[in-house]
């Protein structure tokens, strides 16, 4: 994983989810493939395995570019800005 200049500017600590599933699927009548957690304010959306990509979606209306995953198990966190691992 390498580091980014987006980490330094993540809130501290970890913002709380906004919610524990993709809303925007919710309201859409689809279901998420996986989670995805916004590292800035805490928005929850669905993969770009998803039908709808709410997560990418939400970095592209907000330029929030730090996520992690919100599947259980899983910590690893992605940086759409750099387009990596972080």
């Amino acid at each position: 994983m390498s580091a980014c200049p987006h980490v330094s500017e993540l809130p501290r600590p970890e913002p709380a989810p906004l919610s524990d599933t993709c809303l925007g699927c919710l309201e859409a009548g689809t279901h998420p493939v996986h989670l995805r957690l916004c590292l800035f304010c805490g928005h929850v959306g669905c993969c770009d395995s998803s039908p709808l990509k709410h997560a990418t979606a939400h970095f592209a209306e907000t330029g929030h570019p730090v996520m992690r995953s919100f599947e259980p198990g899983e910590d690893w966190r992605w940086c759409y800005e750099d387009g990596s691992l972080v």
